[in-house]
């Protein structure tokens, strides 16, 4: 047997690889559902299948494992409050869709039409919103109530002591933590909060007694409706362009360059085809997942075998009725802690990419988008009638497209500010 530095494994090394990297995902993967009130079995069979997608999509050449994305979070629970569960589910799969006509503009013409198009001051706002638009959610749910804050779950001292433990811990083990621990702080903390939650009495077993070892997940098929589409569509833009950053990390990490081969084009068909897939049975959208890329760059195991056997794994674990039951028997108190930080990441996140690509917002135009932006997105602007409307993350997003398209630039200015534009295509 080789050492995982690259070279070929044995079956028994691949295999244990494999469990650690869905390990490593898992927090993470089961999070988001729970969230979104989706079924987290559903979303581990999802991740599993998209896995498998984007590697047949690729020729299995890429290590890199396909997940829930955090970035469709507050779309979703907006989304479903709105139109249901099985019309965001519609949504999602346009979002899919749209991720595959991209793969095939990139293809035609190459990466540099997506700079353009979407440059940062388009994209760190969008972002911005994305993590901020639910903050009060977060909150809520971190005091113990629901995330409308109606109705109080757990008292409130209890509540605050269970969510500021479990951030606690997710920031120290995020920040001074070793090996892989350093990888999977939001299962670190969710653990902690809940076990906390037990020892203040708060978690009920009953459910999870009941439960059957083996089911099938709670399969959900998707619904058309417009509305729905037109508001999550734009809300796959900033994923699309995290995605090229994804892929950009991973070949950093392996010394392979996978935006040429398999290609750009390649990875984005087969994230967009995942993301459809998955919203085809209740699952939430795939991504590519750093956490995972962080361990491959740790463990250096390269090889793309690896993750066959995660989603493997993943897929199995699905039809063990007891996991998702008890993932959902989570106390609101943990998740709260948790999304306080996770909101405000991703918020952290679209103000980064402000500030690396050095937009300058002292001049008018670029202000302009990003306060219009921001306004909108946060403030709950609704355009349209009660059956066909854009609001929320979808609407800032056209409204953001739209003023970098038709705002005009400074005399003198460079129309391509903090993008970088290949040789040739500028």
């Amino acid at each position: 047997m080789t050492s995982s530095t690259g070279g070929e494994q044995g079956g028994a090394q691949l295999v244990l690889s494999g469990a650690q990297m869905l390990f490593v995902a898992f927090g993470a993967l089961v999070l988001m559902p729970l969230l979104t009130g989706m079924d987290p079995n559903v979303a581990l069979f999802t991740a599993g299948v998209g896995t498998l997608i984007f590697q047949l999509v690729t020729g299995r050449q890429v290590p890199v494992f396909l997940a829930s994305s955090f970035a469709f979070i507050a779309p979703i629970i907006v989304s479903t409050q709105n139109w249901g569960l099985p019309a965001t589910l519609g949504g999602l799969a346009a979002a899919g869709v749209l991720y595959i006509a991209l793969s095939a503009v990139v293809k035609l013409r190459g990466s540099g039409f997506l700079h353009r198009i979407l440059p940062p001051v388009v994209v760190g706002p969008v972002i911005m919103v994305i993590g901020l638009g639910l903050a009060p959610v977060a909150v809520n749910m971190a005091l113990g109530k629901t995330g409308d804050g109606a109705i109080q779950l757990v008292a409130k001292d209890v509540a605050l002591t269970i969510s500021l433990a479990s951030l606690l811990v997710t920031l120290l083990v995020a920040t001074l933590g070793r090996g892989i621990f350093r990888l999977i702080p939001i299962m670190v903390g969710v653990i902690f909060g809940y076990l906390l939650s037990v020892f203040f009495g708060i978690v009920d077993f009953t459910k999870v007694g009941e439960a059957a070892w083996f089911a099938l997940p709670n399969f959900v098929a998707p619904e058309w409706n417009w509305s729905a589409v037109l508001f999550m569509i734009p809300v796959a833009i900033a994923p699309a362009i995290e995605h090229v950053g994804d892929v950009l990390a991973i070949s950093n990490v392996t010394g392979k360059d996978y935006l040429k081969k398999p290609g750009l084009h390649r990875t984005l068909l087969g994230d967009g085809l995942a993301t459809t897939a998955a919203s085809m049975v209740g699952g939430p959208p795939n991504t590519t997942y750093s956490e995972v890329t962080g361990a491959v760059m740790l463990t250096k195991a390269f090889n793309p075998k690896i993750m066959t056997w995660a989603a493997v794994f993943a897929v199995g674990l699905a039809f063990i009725g007891k996991v998702g039951v008890l993932l959902q028997t989570i106390p609101v108190p943990v998740m709260g802690g948790i999304l306080m930080l996770l909101f405000g990441s991703i918020a952290v996140v679209g103000l980064n990419t402000l500030i690396k690509a050095q937009v300058d917002l002292s001049k008018a135009r670029n202000l302009a988008i990003v306060s219009l932006v921001l306004v909108t997105g946060i403030g709950g602007m609704s355009l349209g009638t009660e059956d066909f409307s854009m609001q929320g993350v979808g609407l800032c997003a056209l409204v953001a497209v739209v003023l970098n398209l038709l705002l005009p630039h400074e005399k003198g200015e460079d129309r391509y500010e903090g993008v970088e534009v290949t040789r040739g295509e500028k």
